[in-house]
């Protein structure tokens, strides 16, 4: 009776025939993350509330309060402006989850870094304030596309039930560990680095066990390079966990769909030459080697499959320009002695065209193959650029 009790407020009913093989995993990492991030949380709220001046008898009441309600204030605002991402929510959740913990934790470093600062805590406060509930957007929002993708049949809201409550009971197991800690005045630099540590990490592989049966952009082309190296598309298991989580801001992306024209093409020749190629495709595909990235320009009546078989096409001849551009390394490589390196390759229309009649025989394979594997294909989460090639024809 104890064990059932217990079962009632963290896991779903029917478990474990009423969730995925992967809700394990991802509730026991889950509870970890939160656990450390309760044990945070005391950390920070005492430093704040040391540095706003509760401690010292000379600070009035109003000013404390009025201080912490403009650093709430502030956070609010950023909970605002951010909601303006809109689709990314769905597109890259993992991706956007975990850069959601990060910047937890870098409002909780500039919360704690108040201690050293107090003379600076409203501007430093607000910051902190604004990042952390940017974060809390975030993870607000990429929750529930989670825990559907756990629920099996109609139960998505005993799943997210039963994940939060097991959130709160390691948030409430952290709080009280920390509480039993900070009276023996830790140091807070070494306290902040471990809490640190053991969070980033859990939520890292929180998210990396989130297995999803849609294609997003990172997804996709996990798929189509697999496929077009081995003629195999991987599983959903194998998808995800070679999914990349982590992007940098400045990552440089190789391919780009739904692009402008200025962008793709450097001069009318190339386009000109292009053309007659994909006179029978609602898109077309070209490759830009100043900005070294395949585009994919999207026509005026690109239906969803088309977006599919464009950013297929895509991938396909990022494929021929990297091993040509490999191919060109190493000969330059062994011509170096002589001093007459090779140029970089500039002739990329062979390789469209090649890349065409690959696309036009494989395609279909590669959708069937996905299909079978359990993937759902849709263009939407590939996110394409809003432009659109309108193609006039002389009267």
């Amino acid at each position: 009776e104890i064990m059932a009790f217990v079962r009632s407020y963290v896991v779903p009913e029917g478990f474990p025939d009423s969730v995925t093989p992967s809700y394990v995993p991802y509730m026991t990492w889950r509870a970890l993350k939160h656990f450390f991030g309760g044990a945070m949380g005391v950390f920070t709220t005492r430093t704040l509330l040391s540095s706003v001046g509760v401690s010292q008898s000379k600070v009035t009441p109003g000013a404390i309060a009025i201080n912490w309600i403009l650093k709430d204030g502030a956070g609010r605002v950023g909970k605002m402006l951010f909601a303006r991402q809109g689709k990314k929510f769905d597109n890259d959740l993992k991706q956007l989850r975990f850069s959601s913990d990060l910047l937890l934790e870098i409002g909780a470093g500039i919360e704690l870094a108040t201690a050293a600062f107090p003379q600076f805590f409203l501007p430093m406060a607000c910051v902190a304030n604004v990042v952390k509930n940017v974060a809390a957007v975030t993870s607000t929002s990429t929750r529930t596309p989670i825990y559907k993708a756990y629920a099996r049949g109609e139960n998505i809201g005993d799943v997210t039930a039963k994940g939060e409550s097991v959130g709160n009971i390691a948030d409430l197991l952290g709080t009280g560990l920390s509480i039993f800690i900070t009276k023996r005045n830790p140091s807070l630099v070494t306290s902040f680095a471990l809490l640190s540590c053991g969070y980033l990490l859990s939520s890292y592989h929180e998210v990396r066990s989130v297995v999803l049966n849609t294609l997003n952009r990172a997804r996709f082309t996990v798929a189509v390079d697999s496929f077009i190296k081995t003629g195999y598309v991987p599983s959903l298991k194998e998808g995800n966990s070679q999914e990349t989580i982590f992007i940098h801001p400045w990552r440089h992306e190789p391919v780009s769909i739904g692009s402008r024209f200025g962008e793709a093409f450097q001069e009318p020749v190339s386009f000109v030459a292009t053309r007659p190629l994909f006179e029978d495709e609602r898109y077309m595909v070209t490759y830009n080697p100043t900005k070294d990235k395949v585009y994919a320009l999207l026509k005026d009546h690109a239906k969803p499959d088309d977006i599919l078989k464009a950013a297929f096409h895509a991938h396909v001849l990022l494929h021929f320009i990297n091993v040509s551009h490999e191919r060109k390394r190493m000969s330059s490589n062994r011509s170096d002695h002589y001093g007459n390196p090779h140029p970089r390759n500039m002739d990329f229309l062979a390789h469209i065209a090649e890349s065409c009649k690959i696309v036009s025989s494989s395609y279909g394979t590669f959708r069937k193959k996905a299909k079978e594997q359990g993937w759902i294909m849709s263009e939407s989460l590939l996110n394409p650029g809003k432009a659109r090639l309108c193609v006039t024809r002389p009267q």
